[in-house]
């Protein structure tokens, strides 16, 4: 029965994190938050904020044009051959 009751317990501080790993997490996780919040792909009069080169666009974008979150570049929101739209840089 000792053996279990140690057992147990080893197993469960390993589940434990440290309360000091907690502080730094936490704040990469903010960080990354606050980074994809600043740009949301949203439709700005005829055209497109924060669109991702290559990503699906819905079908209200068709044939309408958009600016890329990182580069800013200019793309349209194109029918492929296999009947896909996708943002291709115009």
């Amino acid at each position: 029965m000792r053996k279990l009751l140690v057992s147990a317990a080893l197993v469960g501080s390993a589940l434990i994190v440290p309360a000091a790993a907690l502080p730094a997490a936490a704040s990469v996780q903010g960080h990354a938050a606050t980074a994809s919040a600043a740009c949301t792909y949203q439709r700005s009069g005829n055209h497109w904020n924060c669109v991702t080169p290559g990503a699906f666009c819905p079908k209200a974008a068709h044939w309408k044009y958009g600016y890329a979150k990182n580069t800013h570049r200019r793309y349209r929101c194109s029918e492929y051959s296999n009947g896909q739209w996708r943002w291709k840089r115009a």
